[in-house]
């Protein structure tokens, strides 16, 4: 008896080399449209978009909705599925006006211009990291020493979350983008910590302070914001505030350590260097690996290929960031490439809100590590390091390394 081989591919797909989206997602990417459908966890079939045109176009798009509780959405696990379902939700996962009105209140906040500001407080934190990792143990885990702490630390100064219980915050974070978390893991670790922001959103309501807490506390007395919306706000910025550059920093360490070439570009470059530098490591390691998830309001057109309303649709940013009709080599680590429109942050009106911030933190993390640390070298090989399969944020469990 001929068994039957499911003519759907599964998504998301194993990678082949720890460094490079899987190798079928270029492959659907270079064939016909780049637009196929795929099997997901729960059984179904949404679209996955591939190209970098058409998922930028899509991005961009209002008849593709971010809204996680309509009919067709694609949630990326059961689990995620779970959280959304009537439960306090973040403004990402809503649609304009509603996505507009919260956006509005927390867009100051993070203005180049803003974050600018916190310059010397990263570069200090910085410092201090590196300095107490030179006195500590040796070898030790880049993770846990340095790309970890660092957006944390930034993150609850930001907020104005105390810094003393990031392991209750990390932890809960870390369930929360693991797309194995059971259901009940899931809600468990959300409610957890959006009660504790909530907290700290009414102790600011009482003494008011300085900082984004106080800023949506401020929303929650003028009747703006209900205590629930702003604890979900502040959720969405805690938890990206650190996981996202964390990994960004771990992992694009690793990858820069396997280029000496291009590690002394980013280790003695001038300024303008740098940020090209985190900008082509931003494109190539597209730590949300996920794909964005939408689903579409009515019948569109992306790659020749008619979306019906109500599919899904997955846009999987990390191999757009490699399509060959947007960048030369799109495989190649070159961090003199120039200009580099990647979707690393998304596009449109859905695009992080915090890449000035992340941005900052890399190009000060990435050359005063390596300046501190010139031998710095990892001690296991790639196949002994933990890869975070698993999460919706990618990147390296721990990072064992010597200096």
């Amino acid at each position: 008896m001929t068994a039957v081989t499911d003519p759907v591919p599964t998504y998301p797909m194993a990678r082949g080399c720890p460094f490079d989206p899987p190798a079928e997602l270029a492959g659907i990417r270079e064939e016909s449209a780049g637009v196929t459908r795929v099997r997901i966890w729960d059984g179904s079939t949404p679209w996955l978009v591939t190209r970098y045109d058409d998922v930028r176009a899509a991005l961009a798009d209002p008849r593709l909705s971010a809204d996680a509780d309509r009919d067709g959405y694609p949630a990326a696990s059961r689990a995620r599925r779970a959280r959304s379902a009537g439960r306090r939700r973040s403004f990402i996962m809503m649609d304009d006006p509603e996505h507009a009105r919260y956006r509005r209140m927390l867009v100051g906040e993070f203005t180049v211009r803003r974050i600018e500001r916190l310059r010397p407080l990263v570069e200090r934190t910085v410092t201090e990291l590196l300095d107490a990792m030179a006195a500590g143990e040796n070898p030790t885990d880049l993770v846990q020493a340095f790309a970890l702490p660092l957006p944390s630390l930034v993150i609850c100064h930001l907020l104005g979350v105390p810094y003393a219980d990031h392991a209750f915050f990390e932890g809960r974070s870390r369930v929360l983008v693991d797309l194995t978390s059971g259901e009940q893991a899931a809600a468990a670790a959300s409610d957890e910590l959006q009660d504790y922001l909530a907290g700290l959103v009414r102790v600011r309501r009482a003494a008011p302070r300085d900082d984004l807490l106080g800023a949506l506390a401020d929303r929650v007395g003028a009747g703006e914001l209900t205590e629930d919306e702003a604890s979900a706000s502040a959720l969405l910025l805690l938890v990206a505030g650190h996981e996202t550059t964390a990994n960004m920093i771990a992992l694009g360490t690793l990858t820069l350590l396997h280029r000496p070439d291009q590690l002394g570009v980013v280790r003695d470059g001038d300024d303008a260097q740098v940020r090209a530098a985190v900008e082509e490591l931003l494109r190539v390691l597209t730590v949300t690996h996920t794909g964005r998830r939408r689903v579409a309001t009515e019948d569109l057109e992306l790659g020749g290929v008619t979306i019906r309303a109500g599919e899904g649709v997955v846009l999987a940013a990390e191999t757009a960031n490699r399509d060959p009709r947007q960048w030369e080599h799109p495989d190649e680590v070159d961090v003199a490439r120039g200009t580099n429109r990647h979707v690393a942050f998304g596009f449109g009106v859905h695009q992080c809100l915090g890449q000035p911030l992340a941005r900052l933190e890399l190009q000060i993390a990435h050359p005063a590590l390596l300046r501190r640390f010139p031998d710095l070298r990892v001690t296991v090989p790639d196949s002994q390091i933990a890869f975070r399969d698993e999460m919706a944020v990618y990147g390296v469990h721990a990072l064992p390394v010597a200096f």
